[in-house]
């Protein structure tokens, strides 16, 4: 399970994942997602969850009602972003 502190870190994204937000328009929610996870990683609005199969220890958030982010725990209250995807493809 995701080990939850009071505060988390967040790595800098990927080249590739910053042009995903530009192509997609979704730098703003970003900013807005990533301030509220950094204060409280299970905020409601954020609907973090692990993922399946729980053993690979990937978790989300939820940035838009389309759009997720997935997210690894690496550890001294850090994740690193390793994807953003719709949701529904």
């Amino acid at each position: 399970m995701l080990i939850i502190k009071n505060f988390m870190d967040i790595m800098p994204l990927s080249q590739r994942l910053e042009k995903y937000l530009i192509k997609h328009r979704l730098q703003k929610q970003f900013t807005k997602q990533e301030k509220l996870f950094k204060q409280n990683p299970l905020h409601p609005n954020l609907h973090t969850e692990i993922m399946e199969p729980k053993y690979l220890k990937f978790y989300s958030f939820r940035l838009t009602h389309k759009y997720r982010v997935i997210f690894i725990y690496t550890g001294n209250n850090r994740i690193e972003i390793i994807d953003i995807n719709n949701h529904y493809q």
